[in-house]
């Protein structure tokens, strides 16, 4: 399946912002939803948000909605994830996975859903918020 890396993390203060990248090594994008996760010191990977393979439509979990944003260039191969008004709960490292199927609501929150749409996990990319 296609692997994918996810860059732009880094040490940013409550309230502050980061855009998050995710580019694959050669293969192209746009044949695919691509989803974006996280995953806090102990805990689960949990959904953040999903963007449909033409761009055309997206989903944002709860917690971020409002706040997070996902888009995507497919000329430039490239999905972004904009975090705006981060929180300290936003720490955790961050993925981007190519997806089986199409991008939806239950995709991130539901695990067994994301567990099917997510084949493997690709380089992840920390982003902390302290002050």
């Amino acid at each position: 399946q296609l692997q994918l890396v996810a860059s732009g993390g880094a040490l940013v203060q409550p309230g502050g912002s980061l855009r998050l990248s995710c580019a694959s090594s050669g293969s192209s994008l746009d044949r695919y939803a691509i989803g974006w996760f996280r995953q806090a010191p102990g805990k689960e990977h949990e959904g953040v948000a999903c963007i449909s393979s033409s761009g055309i439509s997206a989903n944002h979990a709860d917690s971020v909605k409002g706040r997070f944003s996902v888009s995507r260039d497919n000329a430039k191969n490239i999905v972004y994830l904009q975090t705006n008004s981060l929180e300290a709960e936003d720490t955790g490292v961050y993925y981007c996975a190519a997806l089986f199927g199409q991008c939806s609501i239950e995709t991130l929150t539901n695990k067994a859903q994301t567990v099917t749409a997510v084949g493997s996990w690709g380089q992840g990319n920390q982003g902390t918020v302290s002050s």
